[in-house]
């Protein structure tokens, strides 16, 4: 009887070792499967709740082990470790944990280790209920597992991208005649890459990276598995959390055309401060051949302030008409948005647009400029422009049948385009104007200062504001009172559920209602 309760409790840690070691991985994997990255998110987020009951469960089965029968260990342990499997379990996820043949190395590793050191102990001294409690030991430090499982793997994993890094170069290097564009920027690179996918395809064969796939290995897998013979041009989205990211992919697929949409600060925890970012994102204009076409953003000091020698050059701005290409006569609808565009002065045409905000407007101008360098027709870029879709979770307008409007900004907030944002939200007629944040991230020392500022620019803009998570608000709430604004027009939610159940009792017709930004599943609220 003591065997069978025992090969249970085994089980069912051994079930709970499947589902913890998949948590570990899945926040191995939103950290880019780097150890530095991974332990700076462990610095905020070590003391999760999960981790609390887990010493707790060892504090509680340790004294059980020591006091009572083997039947009574083992049922505590059977009951303590499946209730900790069923919370992680069903721990909700915004972006799930993808078993990647990467992602299957790592957690094998890690799994494999972890089994060793229970195996070892068992060995050593033969005590089962014990090697029981000290696999749960290592359960709790399974972060440490992985760490040293991602280090032990690496040369493996080196010697595999190497591999496919060359063979996508080898296949690259049989398609002389392929037309190749890069964009780049702090934010605007896959809106930006979807419309002039759309302008572009009314000429040519297009291939484009798929949704935000814009690493190396991202670009890899492209080449690879997508590119075709029929094949005349390859958009390439590149992004970058670190110096050298952008040239790696350009040394891969070498541009003749780059488009720089943004230099803003946005990834500052790694790039530390703004300059290294302009360094990075000029690794596109940079690499591009002698004559090369560079289309760049003249709204952002930090591109419209960098010579570029030896290629021609467009810079482009939503406002501003000293540059090459500008925006202007532009007029906004729950429907979408009318604009003319114009260079150095010359009127080139008008058209419309189911999008909204300049931000926008200004990716459809970009991607405006280099179709027309590629010699597509005026008439076929405009009809191309007409049928634009907004890209998901990016300043997507839809009227609900409720006669409730709803501007989804969700993907990925910024200060740039999170006050593009709220100009949209004012814009658009409606009742009462709400929004729901839990913030901006990623903005290093400034953090604090531009959820401040946000917070003063929702007080500008909105009749209600919904903050989601209490602490990493607070900064967003300091910005509200500095406007005085008034606390019954706010609510703070415990997590998106909370905050969306509040909206649901308190929305009516004509109301007009921003998501702005939703967070990975790497932050805790």
């Amino acid at each position: 009887m003591d065997n069978i309760f025992f090969i249970v409790a085994l089980a069912t840690v051994l079930v709970y070792a499947f589902t913890k070691l998949r948590f570990e991985l899945h926040m191995m994997q939103l950290n880019s499967y780097r150890n530095d990255r991974y332990f700076k998110w462990l610095k905020t987020n070590l003391v999760l709740t999960t981790r609390v009951l887990e010493v707790v469960v060892l504090i509680i089965t340790g004294i059980l082990i020591l006091t009572t029968s083997v039947v009574v260990s083992s049922i505590s342990i059977i009951i303590l470790y499946a209730l900790l499997a069923y919370l992680l379990f069903t721990r909700k996820q915004k972006k799930p944990v993808v078993f990647t043949q990467r992602a299957q190395r790592l957690f094998g590793l890690t799994f494999l280790l972890s089994i060793i050191t229970g195996l070892v102990y068992f060995l050593a001294t033969g005590k089962t209920l014990y090697t029981i409690w000290v696999s749960g030991l290592v359960l709790l430090l399974s972060f440490i597992f992985i760490a040293i499982a991602t280090i032990l793997i690496a040369p493996v994993e080196k010697a595999i991208n190497n591999w496919y890094y060359n063979d996508a170069k080898k296949i690259l290097a049989q398609r002389s005649d392929l037309i190749i564009i890069g964009i780049t920027g702090s934010y605007g690179k896959t809106s930006t890459k979807h419309f002039l996918h759309r302008m572009l395809s009314e000429k040519y064969n297009v291939l484009m990276t798929p949704g935000s796939y814009n690493t190396t290995m991202g670009v890899i897998k492209t080449v690879r598995e997508q590119l075709q013979a029929t094949h005349q041009v390859f958009i390439v989205e590149m992004g970058a959390k670190q110096p050298n990211d952008i040239k790696e992919i350009c040394d891969l697929v070498h541009p003749q055309i780059g488009i720089l949409t943004a230099v803003g600060e946005q990834h500052l925890e790694s790039f530390k401060t703004i300059q290294n970012v302009q360094k990075t994102k000029f690794e596109l204009i940079d690499a591009l051949p002698s004559g090369g076409l560079a289309v760049l953003n003249a709204d952002y000091e930090y591109i419209a302030n960098r010579p570029v020698n030896d290629r021609e050059t467009a810079l482009y701005s939503s406002d501003n008409e000293k540059v090459d290409f500008y925006i202007k006569d532009i007029s906004y609808s729950a429907k979408g948005s009318a604009f003319s565009i114009f260079n150095k002065g010359k009127h080139l045409a008008n058209f419309y647009t189911k999008l909204v905000g300049s931000y926008n407007l200004s990716n459809i101008l970009a991607g405006y400029i280099v179709a027309r360098h590629l010699e597509v027709p005026d008439s076929s870029i405009a009809f191309a422009i007409k049928k634009l879709e907004p890209v998901q979770h990016r300043l997507e307008v839809k009227v609900h049948p409720n006669g409730v409007t709803v501007i989804d900004d969700a993907f990925n907030s910024n200060p740039v385009g999170s006050k593009m944002a709220l100009e949209v939200l004012k814009a658009i007629t409606g009742t009462r104007k709400i929004i729901i944040t839990p913030g901006m991230i990623e903005l290093g020392e400034k953090q604090e200062y531009y959820n401040s500022l946000l917070g003063e620019q929702i007080a500008d803009t909105c009749d209600y504001a919904i903050l989601v998570g209490k602490n990493i608000t607070l900064p967003i709430m300091k910005g509200l009172k500095n406007k005085s604004y008034p606390d019954d027009k706010i609510y703070v939610a415990h997590n998106f559920k909370d905050a969306v159940n509040h909206l649901n009792s308190m929305t009516k017709a004509g109301d007009v209602l921003l998501y702005e930004n939703d967070l990975p599943d790497t932050y805790e609220l």
